[in-house]
């Protein structure tokens, strides 16, 4: 087994959870931790799971990793504003890209959004580009920046629109690579 240590955030999504799943399987780390509002209801030797209240501090000193993956994300609809998106969107992984500074972590990947830019008149994709530019600035060791498109799989929620955008996406898909 190998000697790293790994901090999924967001591991109760559709991306965080397969991403927890891939670093459990991974003979990379002995050790996984997971913040959390709620529990995951997992078990598992290397899974460290820690229920943190998000809005606490100083809870970047509890969780020095060598990598970070961050799958934070939500709607502005589950968010109920789009200051609380915001927060969930931009500011939690711009704090844990913090950390992960101080820690020196090797590694900060993070998944965002196609057409995340910062000057954007989508709130969305403007959200998701400072978020971005934020990120660059700070300096990381090595920063990974996944753009997805629309992100299919089963979800916990129902999203209509998502739904849609799946079924022409299935129709469609031999138009793309």
């Amino acid at each position: 087994m190998g000697q790293k240590s790994a901090l999924v955030l967001g591991a109760s999504g559709l991306i965080g959870s397969e991403v927890l799943q891939l670093c459990l399987a991974s003979d990379i780390y002995n050790k996984i931790i997971t913040p959390v509002r709620r529990s995951l209801l997992i078990e598992h030797e290397k899974l460290d799971e820690k229920v943190i209240d998000f809005d606490m501090s100083p809870w970047e000193n509890l969780f020095p990793v060598d990598h970070v993956y961050c799958c934070l994300g939500t709607t502005i609809k589950t968010a109920g504003s789009k200051s609380n998106f915001r927060k969930v969107d931009h500011d939690y992984p711009l704090a844990f890209a913090g950390a992960a500074k101080k820690w020196n972590a090797s590694v900060f990947s993070i998944v965002t959004a196609a057409g995340s830019n910062a000057n954007s008149k989508i709130f969305y994709n403007r959200v998701k580009g400072e978020l971005e530019s934020n990120l660059r600035s700070l300096g990381l060791n090595s920063t990974l920046i996944f753009q997805p498109s629309l992100l299919m799989g089963d979800r916990n929620e129902f999203r209509p629109g998502e739904k849609i955008a799946m079924g022409v996406a299935k129709l469609t898909s031999w138009m793309t690579p």
